[in-house]
């Protein structure tokens, strides 16, 4: 088949997940021949029962014949519940494992690579792609082997019971088996399709709606409709033209078995009157031809699932082997305290190839010290605050933090002597406690309120009915701008960082609620080394040294008002933003 050389590629990587249960795949294994051999055994007694009770009368027979069934009926369902509990546990376990190391990957992935989809399509992965997984580990598995066991059981009845009946029975099945083949080319583009739809539906849904606000304020909900409509009914199209591939693999699986037993009705009816077959084992023949559609059918369903299942495995695989450009050093260092001295040394950095946004790119920080970086939209402010949380890594030169290559640190432990203040701040579902001390779990109930002190944030927090044990609503939406900064700044102060990143935190404020947080934020400066990316200029007029970035470079540095003497790039800015009393006193 189609399969084997390219869908069981994927599926052989999941034995390296199963090794761990290997003892109760094994049980499960033999509960599963168990099972099936108990299944098989009733055919064979009906031919007992014709030619040896209702032909011979042979009572004794029967009372044998009647407890033999009942045992067997009880073996099979014990069995079967053996194996469908141990594979049940070994496949969500298995899954599992599977969503863990997917979710962690997906949470390490470098942001080139995560900006290439929307994040709806990845929940999409981490839900649809492994239920999708799922059903197959637990379901079509156990089906497979337990069906393909109770088709070999049959096979060797029916040569036991008449060998060139079931020779003649057989030349029909290369049909089935090529209509199969024909089949799973199919159904695995078909498979990939729908998930691939799913995935895009999940990623537009996700989208608009985390977005509601922008929505509404446009009055686009009807766009967002159509978008969503079109994805959804494309979606819709995909699973129907799965369904009629599959519909027509079992319809012509099923044509040619039935085609099949009619043949063998007619052989077989030949030699019972002709002497050379018993009525008892012509009707176990059957019932054994009967029975062997039932496997047939369940591989063709099976093969169907498994064919979808490779579109969704090789997406799970590709995200877990996707390779990250921001690698773990082989002997990271784990720093303890650090001073805060940053370098940049002759740093390039591209996001797409030769496409330069930062071109030999040097500057410095001392310990305590103030520095702010602006310049125009598309300068590259806000990529040397991604690079000096190795958000990514620089495409030449390189980034030391106390005279240490950044890529030399343990990444998530370097990250942890960082404070940083984003210009949009996410809050977390959960208690104001719990946003303040986000990422820093030995915060104490004191160090959590003099940072709220610090930030400027403690009094509001007070006058709430559960104070610090507030909720504040997915994504804070229940403070206002300025709250959710002061929170965030809070956030930042709290694990006593060395290097304070302020990634433009007051550029959507209002003017009187900017100057509130400008206080909280020279407070929080105070004796920490701190990059301070600003659009507004006016935010960093105390910096100790500015950095005026353009085309990529350091195109002009000093304080606020050498800059403003010199009447270059940055007066020029200074000006736009009406900067009307300094442009005057210049």
């Amino acid at each position: 088949m189609n399969l084997a050389p390219e869908g069981f590629k994927s599926y052989t990587r999941l034995l390296a997940y199963c090794r761990s249960y290997s003892a109760r795949i094994a049980a499960a294994l033999i509960c599963m021949v168990m099972s099936a051999i108990a299944g098989i055994v009733p055919p064979w007694l009906i031919k007992r029962v014709v030619d040896d009770v209702l032909i011979a009368g042979d009572r004794n027979a029967l009372n044998v014949l009647a407890v033999a069934v009942v045992i067997l009926s009880a073996l099979k369902v014990s069995f079967g519940y053996g194996y469908n509990y141990l594979m049940s546990w070994v496949g969500h376990k298995l899954i599992m494992d599977i969503r863990l190391r997917l979710y962690d990957r997906i949470q390490k992935l470098s942001f080139r690579l995560l900006y290439r989809k929307r994040m709806g399509e990845f929940v999409s992965i981490i839900t649809n792609d492994v239920a999708t997984l799922q059903n197959i580990m637990t379901t079509s598995i156990v089906d497979l082997v337990v069906q393909s066991v109770t088709f070999v059981g049959i096979v060797a009845f029916l040569f036991f019971i008449n060998w060139r009946l079931t020779l003649a029975t057989f030349v029909v099945i290369p049909a089935a088996v090529f209509a199969i083949d024909r089949a799973s080319a199919r159904l695995r583009t078909v498979g990939g399709t729908i998930q691939e739809q799913l995935a895009q539906l999940s990623g537009i849904a996700q989208e608009a709606l985390s977005s509601i606000r922008i929505v509404r304020a446009f009055a686009t909900e009807k766009h967002e409709f159509r978008r969503f409509e079109e994805k959804n009914r494309s979606h819709f199209k995909a699973l129907i033209r799965g369904t009629q591939t599959r519909g027509f693999l079992e319809g012509v699986v099923e044509i040619v078995l039935i085609t099949a037993l009619s043949f063998i009705l007619w052989l077989g009816g030949r030699d019972v009157v002709a002497g050379k077959l018993t009525a008892g084992e012509l009707i176990s023949f059957l019932t054994y031809i009967g029975l062997l559609v039932q496997p047939v059918r369940v591989a063709s369903r099976v093969v169907s699932a498994i064919q979808q299942g490779v579109a969704s495995t090789d997406r799970i695989f590709g995200i877990i082997d996707s390779e990250d450009d921001v690698a773990e050093p082989v002997s990271p260092i784990v720093p303890r305290e650090m001073r805060g001295e940053i370098v940049f040394d002759d740093v390039w950095f591209a996001y797409d190839d030769e496409r330069w946004v930062l071109k030999g790119l040097c500057f410095s920080v001392a310990r305590g010290e103030k520095v702010a970086i602006v310049g125009a939209t598309g300068a590259g402010k806000s990529t040397i605050g991604d690079l000096l949380l190795r958000f990514h890594d620089p495409t030449r030169g390189r980034i030391l933090i106390d005279g240490v290559d950044l890529r030399e640190f343990d990444t998530a432990s370097y990250r942890r002597r960082i404070g940083v203040v984003p210009q949009d701040p996410v809050l977390m579902k959960g208690s104001l406690s719990y946003n303040i001390s986000y990422g820093f779990d030995s915060a104490t109930a004191e160090s959590i309120r003099e940072a709220a002190v610090s930030a400027g944030i403690d009094e509001y927090i007070s006058s709430l009915p559960d104070g610090y044990g507030s909720e504040v609503g997915e994504r804070g939406v229940t403070l206002s701008g300025g709250q959710r900064q002061r929170v965030a700044i809070a956030r930042a102060i709290v694990r006593n960082p060395s290097i304070l990143l302020m990634d433009e935190a007051t550029s959507s404020l209002d003017a009187m609620v900017e100057s509130q947080v400008q206080r909280a934020m020279s407070v929080a400066m105070s004796g920490r080394t701190s990059l301070i990316i600003a659009h507004r200029l006016s935010t960093i007029r105390e910096a100790d040294r500015i950095l005026v970035l353009s085309g990529g470079v350091v195109a002009e540095k000093g304080r606020h008002e050498e800059l403003m003497r010199s009447r270059g790039y940055y007066f020029n800015l200074y000006s736009l933003q009406g900067g009307g009393e300094d442009v005057a006193d210049s």
